[in-house]
């Protein structure tokens, strides 16, 4: 029987043991389900009871769910909205690649964690890249099978057998705050890259100005994140695995009118409209709220 839950002794991005509670859940995480954790869940304001690290500032849930009951939840999942706004999202990893082009010329190996149903990894191999990736949903990996003819590797990152230092460049697009073993993610993701590789992070900022004029409704409170990162927190972990940051940004979101309103049940008539969805799914909007560190590092070139 897989165990679903531990409470932390050390925090998961510097080992340190002053810990304290920081905020009490607002959910109730004994009953996660699947379609909680899904890309396009819209189940904004839902935290877990939340730990402080005192050493770094990490915050992060506490209880968190094993490695193997999260790794049990994403591979359930099937996220049909996600493959429908795949122009938007194709938009998004676009503006990533040709960041990451100027920082690694050389288009050699990527390597994309959490490639969901591949396109991240289509439009690189269409810009010269050789793609891999690792998904940890079945209906994931096959989609990316049959849309893109990838061949993802499937389960969770940590524990996937991979080549070291095969990579030129490795992504980790909105990934590193769903899994309860970041610093083991990116120790991985270290040993994966080439000397002299490039890894590319994004993840949300809990210090944003949107995060705190949102407060509680703001988009990234949600059951699949079970951590909150900051610039102290984020460089900690980077530095501490080997990494040196060449480049920060702040990541700019574009989705499609459609998509935005369908996060919201108001909107339910709306978007239910099929030459409506039609006509809504053709205007995109870019969202550059500033609330997500897009960030890349390089690997020594000596280690």
């Amino acid at each position: 029987m897989i165990e679903k839950f531990a409470r932390a002794t050390a925090c998961p991005i510097c080992g340190g043991a002053r810990l304290r509670p920081f905020k009490k859940g607002t959910f109730d995480y004994t009953r996660l389900r699947w379609d909680q954790v899904k890309i396009t869940d819209s189940e904004y304001g839902k935290i877990w009871d939340l730990s402080e690290c005192e050493d770094c500032g990490h915050l992060f849930a506490d209880p968190s769910p094993t490695p193997e009951f999260i790794l049990s939840l994403y591979g359930q999942v099937e996220d049909p909205a996600y493959d429908e706004e795949a122009e938007g999202r194709s938009r998004n990893f676009l503006a990533i690649l040709k960041n990451l082009e100027k920082i690694s010329p050389a288009r050699g190996a990527l390597f994309d964690v959490g490639a969901a149903t591949g396109i991240l990894l289509h439009l690189a191999r269409e810009r010269g890249w050789s793609p891999a990736g690792v998904e940890a949903s079945a209906w994931g990996v096959k989609r990316a099978a049959d849309k893109y003819g990838l061949r993802l590797f499937h389960g969770a990152f940590e524990q996937a057998r991979l080549e070291p230092a095969a990579y030129q460049a490795l992504t980790m697009v909105d990934f590193i705050e769903h899994t309860p073993t970041p610093r083991e993610a990116i120790r991985k993701a270290k040993e994966i890259l080439a000397p002299g590789g490039t890894l590319c992070l994004v993840t949300p900022d809990i210090h944003s100005w949107a995060a705190r004029a949102a407060g509680t409704r703001w988009w990234h409170l949600r059951p699949g994140h079970l951590a909150y990162f900051s610039k102290r927190s984020l460089t900690r972990l980077l530095q501490s695995a080997g990494f040196e940051i060449v480049k920060r940004r702040r990541y700019a979101w574009t989705f499609s009118a459609h998509y935005l309103l369908s996060r919201k049940k108001s909107f339910d008539v709306v978007t239910r409209s099929r030459r409506t969805a039609s006509f809504l799914k053709r205007i995109p909007i870019k969202l550059a709220l500033g609330d997500s560190f897009e960030i890349y590092a390089k690997k020594s070139a000596s280690s």
